[in-house]
């Protein structure tokens, strides 16, 4: 089953041909439970392939008959977020590989993106020279929440960014397959969604104090339950 964009449908062929083309083309640029490919379309449009760890035993007809396959989330999603003016790659189209009704492989095409930084750049740096980065990301985050969206794996390699030549800083969010919609997004949830970032307590500071400022929330607040969730997941994960 194969899910293209009607942007895309002249790419219909290449789209389909993409099972048997994906392990001899491009350039891999992850590969562990799943694996991702750079590669060009004959229009040459540039695109990020994702071919999804496929499901074992009872799961590969869980994700048939019950659960969305995470190829479909993550182009649904994508849909979802461009239409309400989040930005992440374009999506092109989503591909179901099925026998006897059961997932045995999965694909999401997207455009590349053309940001090159991601939040790990936190995890040492100081906060100096970065407060511009953190104050935009704050709104960025406190704009996608104000309309009921909350990406639930908000972790700094899905979190993309670049600065233009007039200095405006712009974010990419990635591995959109686990989002929630039309959903309110209180202050004790939005603090919490930033737990899994790296960074000093200073960055956490900035953050939380912007993204007060943008929602109108208690700084103080907002404050205190930003670094308490940051604090927990670190102590649980270490």
């Amino acid at each position: 089953m194969t899910v293209i964009n009607p942007a895309f449908e002249s790419l219909r062929a290449w789209i389909e041909s993409m099972p048997s083309l994906f392990a001899k083309q491009g350039e891999v640029i992850y590969d562990a439970r799943n694996q991702i490919r750079l590669i060009t379309a004959p229009d040459g449009t540039e695109t990020c392939v994702k071919r999804f760890h496929a499901p074992r035993g009872l799961n590969s007809w869980v994700y048939m008959h019950w659960r969305t396959p995470k190829a479909v989330r993550a182009y649904e999603n994508a849909v979802r977020l461009c239409e309400a003016g989040i930005d992440t790659p374009e999506p092109i189209a989503s591909i179901l590989i099925t026998d006897g009704g059961l997932l045995r492989e999965s694909y999401l095409i997207s455009r590349r993106s053309l940001l090159t930084r991601n939040f790990y750049e936190f995890r040492h740096h100081p906060l100096e020279g970065y407060e511009a980065i953190v104050c935009a990301f704050a709104r960025f985050t406190a704009h996608m929440h104000q309309q009921g969206i909350l990406h639930r794996d908000y972790s700094p390699g899905n979190i993309l960014f670049d600065i233009d030549k007039q200095g405006q800083t712009h974010f990419e969010i990635v591995d959109i397959n686990r989002m929630v919609f039309d959903r309110p997004v209180d202050i004790d949830t939005a603090c919490r969604n930033f737990c899994r970032l790296w960074g000093k307590e200073d960055f956490f500071l900035l953050l939380a104090k912007e993204y007060a400022k943008a929602r109108g929330f208690d700084e103080n607040e907002c404050i205190r339950l930003t670094v308490k969730y940051w604090k927990r997941f670190w102590r649980f994960r270490k």
